[in-house]
């Protein structure tokens, strides 16, 4: 049997967001399963270094998020980032499981949910992600709808991604966040994104146009004490993109693949990403690490305008 933890928190803060937290400096936080998850060694650290480096440009303090060995690290030294980046095997950690992982002194990459659960814990108001999670199309049959929308109602995180991913029902998903009173705003333009695409052809519940508006519209959440989070909608960069109704068709192709091999659960969406990346010809990824390095850069904007 194995000895029990301590019942405070194993949690650790790297050398630069420690010197943050003391200075009442700016921080943006990032997830890690697109790390060990979303694309293998060494673009995975190569995109993660990038992004770090972005948020610092525009004088914010990058928190990379994870468990390693049952501690949960909110940022991650340089070596420990190349360590996760070569890891396998890790677990995916939703809310469902982050403490188990802990407890249980495993190795793992935080989830949107997860990330922002950590976030809040670490005292971190922003969070830079590529897209949410959501209602996966055929969720009547599936009941598939993803512990991110909840933690978006339920956890104070401003989340700044390119919309929900494409590959979800993203009316769906929609409505799921109104009912949850999630604010969802779209920065820049009045139609919601589709993650690898700019316009989901839908229109944005909300719009703003600046960090410094995104800023004042979380102050005034609090000052009504509103709880919960919100969501920053930023659209992919437009010579990135990948059209919607290109990206419907290998999205089509990618689920009837993952229907004939009998995916389910977890490994739905890392595989039809993996399946959309093929079909793409690689540019599905490049149009990911564009969006996220984007993301990252207006979430350090916004984290700035607020303190």
């Amino acid at each position: 049997m194995t000895k029990p933890f301590s019942p405070l928190l194993p949690m650790e803060y790297s050398s630069e967001v420690a010197a943050a937290k003391a200075r009442g400096a700016a921080i943006v936080a990032l997830e890690s399963t697109i790390i060990t998850h979303g694309m293998p060694f060494p673009g995975n650290l190569n995109m993660a270094r990038s992004v770090e480096a972005i948020i610092r440009e525009e004088g914010a303090v990058p928190a990379t998020i994870a468990v390693i060995d049952g501690i949960l690290h909110i940022g991650l030294e340089d070596a420990q980032l190349e360590a996760l980046a070569q890891t396998e095997g890790a677990m995916k950690l939703s809310r469902a499981d982050l403490a188990f992982a802990i407890a249980e002194r495993r190795t793992g990459a935080t989830t949107v949910a997860a990330t922002m659960i950590a976030a809040a814990r670490a005292g971190i108001r922003v969070f830079a992600t590529g897209g949410i999670g959501g209602v996966h199309r055929k969720a009547e049959e599936s009941f598939d709808i993803s512990a991110d929308l909840d933690e978006l109602a339920r956890t104070g995180v401003i989340v700044v991604c390119a919309g929900a991913k494409a590959i979800l029902d993203i009316p769906k998903t929609l409505e799921v966040l109104e009912t949850r009173g999630v604010p969802v705003v779209t920065y820049d333009s009045e139609i919601f994104p589709a993650f690898w695409s700019r316009d989901s052809g839908l229109k944005s519940p909300l719009m703003l146009n600046s960090p410094a508006a995104i800023a004042n519209f979380q102050k005034m959440r609090d000052l009504l004490g509103v709880d919960g989070g919100m969501l920053i909608a930023n659209p992919v960069p437009e010579a990135n993109e990948i059209p919607r109704d290109e990206m419907e068709i290998y999205i089509t192709r990618a689920l009837d693949n993952a229907a004939r091999d009998e995916i389910s659960g977890k490994k739905v969406t890392p595989y039809l990403l993996d399946s959309i990346f093929g079909l793409t010809d690689g540019r599905s990824l490049e149009t990911n690490i564009a969006l996220v390095e984007n993301n990252a850069r207006l979430a350090a904007e916004i984290a700035v305008a607020l303190v």
